[in-house]
């Protein structure tokens, strides 16, 4: 069965909790020093690295929060709060100092070849509220065939992602303090309605509304 109302649906998520336009200006702070060459391989590891910790939980998080007890409605409710959290963090800009002190503090920690596992694709790409909104998502793609449409499009979330680290010079250059200050609230009121409407569809799911 192929949705493309939903599939839209999930793309908005995973691209507006993943933010590759904020994610730009960090990841050039983690690889300040190396040459293209080298920036290149650090964001294909790292996406990569995200893209298989994410498939993981698309497949298994469901098996996962049921092995705990733990409702899909609960999880919903749960995982929405936190996306409107993150929602919050966006638009009032507390979200993007974080993630700046994340990247400061591994790049003087760890050895360059590591970059690509943490902090990039570990909690920078792959953190909480994507992995949160990965295994929401999930509940509504229950069948194998809807799975696999699943893991196509967080693929061509990571691929967007991806591409947004390559040009990330640019797009830094282009978009400029005010205009990923303005682009960054933006994607934050339109992840903090999808929150909202996670948080809907589970307690309509706990309690059968």
């Amino acid at each position: 069965m192929f949705d493309i109302d939903l599939l839209i649906n999930a793309l908005t998520t995973l691209l507006v909790t993943l933010d590759p336009p904020g994610l730009a200006p960090i990841f050039l702070s983690l690889t300040v020093g190396l040459s293209r060459e080298q920036r290149f391989q650090v964001a294909t590891r790292g996406s990569l690295i995200a893209f298989f910790i994410l498939a993981t939980f698309a497949l298994f998080g469901d098996g996962i929060l049921g092995l705990l007890g733990i409702s899909i409605g609960a999880f919903r409710i749960a995982g929405g709060l936190l996306l409107f959290w993150i929602a919050f963090e966006m638009i009032f800009e507390r979200r993007q100092e974080r993630k700046e002190k994340t990247g400061e503090t591994a790049v003087t920690k760890d050895h360059i070849h590591n970059i690509a596992v943490f902090p990039l694709a570990l909690p920078l790409i792959a953190g909480p509220g994507a992995i949160s909104a990965t295994i929401l998502l999930g509940s509504s793609f229950p069948s194998v065939v809807e799975r696999v449409q699943l893991l196509t499009v967080i693929a061509a979330s990571m691929a967007l992602l991806f591409l947004a680290l390559v040009i990330a010079e640019r797009v830094d250059r282009f978009l400029g303090v005010t205009g990923r200050a303005i682009l960054t609230r933006l994607l934050g009121v339109i992840l903090a309605a999808l929150a909202v409407q996670f948080v809907i569809d589970g307690v309509r799911s706990a309690f059968r509304i």
